[in-house]
């Protein structure tokens, strides 16, 4: 479920959606319904699974650390973390971008983008 989120911006409603998603999962795979009436909490213990908000913020924290530890002569440090002013935006609210959401996760999770360097941290 979660293949190519590394690179996704995520909103809080896309986290939402993913995480009703994998409880209907679980609970397929546990074999109970919304009938039965069992909390997430025990459903998760159970199967013994991480929250997959948790699980997302981790796969894009350790591709940040991939992209930071490349040359800065990369494709794909150019393409992900340079910005172009000059383009001409709509009246809209700004797109959520995805270094504004790994700023988001660094700041959560209270981590500096030094560590991103370190491969074991």
């Amino acid at each position: 479920m979660l293949y190519g989120a590394e690179c996704w911006p995520t909103k809080r409603r896309h986290v939402q959606q993913l995480s009703v998603a994998e409880m209907r999962m679980l609970r397929w795979f546990c074999g109970h319904t919304r009938r039965d009436r069992v909390r997430n909490e025990v459903i998760r213990d159970r199967v013994g699974v991480a929250p997959i908000e948790e699980k997302l913020t981790q796969h894009r924290l350790r591709w940040f650390g991939h992209v930071q530890r490349r040359p800065p002569e990369a494709p794909v440090r150019n393409g992900v973390l340079e910005r172009v002013d000059n383009v001409k935006r709509g009246r809209d609210r700004p797109k959520l971008t995805w270094d504004e959401s790994v700023k988001r996760d660094i700041k959560d999770w209270n981590i500096s983008k030094e560590i991103a360097l370190d491969r074991s941290a």
